[in-house]
């Protein structure tokens, strides 16, 4: 079984999924409308998703884990649940009226992104297999480094950490050039090499350490696109394995993470101690993770679902975006001003010393009456359509979304091109699986320049400075892949007739 790394999905598919999930919508007593505009939602889905190029390309990606990350589970899991799925919102209609007319602009953004995109990524292969295995040591070894320098550097707003930290991608390019490494190197029959191990380890145990769960899911995510890049042909232990090691996270660790962030402190290894109890007894954890979840349920705020579902709470954005948006049709749309704060942001703290925080989300939960009045420090998460209709209402749908989108597809597309040539592509699959369904017009501006930047340093650092640093640890590597069998002579063939000089 080769891992799948599709470029398009079958539309005949899709609409069959579609139309099945729209029946039984209707006989859980869902509103007809909202079900035939969720059917339309899924397949405008897909056919953004083959446009932009499914995940060999930025805007492929983009759509894929804004739409199924952000509303398909969702809207799956309540089918599951026998949940109407118009329930527990304040507008169903209107919402997802807004995310149908969103995915329809997202596809016409990633049409006109593959039109615009330069036809040569400007990255392009600049890491050669000849010294990748270099590069992945050099990598891990400045991961280590920029992580324990943190430890002992001034950090804070505009200081020389706060930067590396911005754009700190060692550890994650590691593990995805190391999988290239070992799969192109062995002929495709290994993934996994010494540095892979250590830096996947290493980011898991202080996503351990942190109640982290992106930081313990991230490395098996970098594993997974950089082996579905190469169509990597797993096994059935590793596919057992595979299984175990989802059903472990989302069964155990997802309810530690959650249930052990009420003692966490700064700084990972202050949290050794604890993280050690809770880890030795996580089937009492988790119990304690759902009693109070079952004891807050009557004060749980803008939950999808009749009962907390754990991490498929965190897979759907379509009750915080609902109020969102039923606070817009009430109150009136935001401005445009918002968006002018967010390109001044893009000003580095260097140059503008007394530059102002954003917290979009902050504000927006404000304003839908999610948080406290002195609470200016939680983070709150809305998807940038939800957004741009908080800002300009049907403008931000047909206008001000479509153009960010657009801008997004483009700068990504013309760096990284294809994302199965080059590794760059797949830094930016992990940046997208998270910003994409969570990421408000802020947060795609600020991917739009300092997301960008982030990839080009890596980009850059990766093929010219990791293999230096990796050389003193290891020595010059050459490439050693692995060739087919020589061609023997064929019996009973005709010598070629012998030269004057012979």
């Amino acid at each position: 079984m080769r891992l799948p790394f599709p470029d398009h999905v079958s539309l005949s598919t899709v609409c069959y999924f579609a139309g099945t999930l729209c029946v039984i919508q209707l006989l859980q007593g869902t509103n007809p409308t909202f079900s035939l505009l969720s059917a339309g939602y899924i397949v405008a889905a897909a056919m953004a998703f083959n446009v932009g190029g499914g995940f060999t390309r930025a805007a492929g990606a983009f759509v894929f884990f804004n739409s199924v990350l952000g509303v398909i589970i969702g809207l799956c899991m309540k089918a599951y649940l026998g949940e109407p799925a118009d329930s527990n919102l304040q507008n169903p209609i209107l919402t997802m009226s807004i995310y149908l007319a969103g995915m329809c602009m997202m596809l016409v953004a990633a049409f006109l992104s593959r039109r615009l995109s330069t036809k040569k990524a400007l990255l392009g292969k600049m890491v050669t297999d000849a010294n990748m295995q270099t590069a992945t040591v050099g990598c891990m070894v400045t991961g280590f480094l920029i992580y324990f320098a943190g430890f002992y550097v001034p950090g804070g707003n505009g200081t020389v950490s706060s930067a590396l930290n911005q754009i700190n991608r060692f550890f994650p390019l590691a593990v995805m050039l190391g999988v290239l490494n070992s799969c192109r190197r062995s002929g495709g029959t290994r993934s996994i090499n010494f540095p892979v191990l250590v830096s996947a380890a290493f980011m898991f145990i202080t996503g351990v350490l942190n109640f982290s769960k992106e930081g313990m899911i991230t490395p098996f995510v970098c594993w997974i696109l950089a082996a579905s890049s190469q169509r990597y042909r797993i096994t059935r232990l590793q596919f057992v394995g595979m299984v175990f090691t989802a059903f472990f996270i989302f069964y155990y660790l997802v309810p530690y993470s959650q249930y052990g962030r009420t003692f966490r402190e700064e700084g990972a290894f202050y949290n050794v101690d604890t993280s050690l109890s809770l880890l030795s007894h996580l089937g009492y954890v988790r119990e304690q993770f759902y009693e109070s979840s079952n004891e807050d349920l009557e004060n749980r705020a803008l939950g999808y679902f009749n009962t907390p579902q754990g991490f498929f709470d965190r897979l759907e954005m379509i009750a915080i975006d609902d109020a969102l948006d039923n606070h817009t049709q009430q109150f009136g749309t935001l401005g445009f001003y918002p968006v002018i704060q967010s390109f001044e942001n893009v000003v580095p703290h260097f140059i503008w010393p007394d530059k102002p925080s954003l917290a979009s989300g902050n504000n927006f939960a404000h304003e839908i009456g999610l948080l406290a009045e002195e609470d200016v420090s939680t983070g709150i998460s809305f998807s940038s359509t939800a957004a741009a209709f908080h800002l300009l209402g049907w403008y931000g749908i047909f206008l001000l979304a479509p153009a960010i989108w657009l801008l997004l597809f483009t700068i990504f597309d013309s760096l990284c091109g294809d994302f199965r040539k080059a590794p760059w592509g797949l830094l930016v699959m992990v940046a997208f699986a998270h910003a994409a369904p969570e990421g408000d017009i802020n947060s795609m501006i600020y991917l739009c320049f300092f997301g960008a930047f982030a990839i080009v340093f890596a980009a850059i650092t990766g093929a010219y400075i990791m293999p230096v640093i990796g050389t003193f640890f290891i020595g010059p590597e050459g490439i050693q892949l692995r060739h087919g069998a020589p061609v023997r002579a064929i019996p009973g063939r005709l010598l070629p007739p012998a030269s004057s000089q012979t």
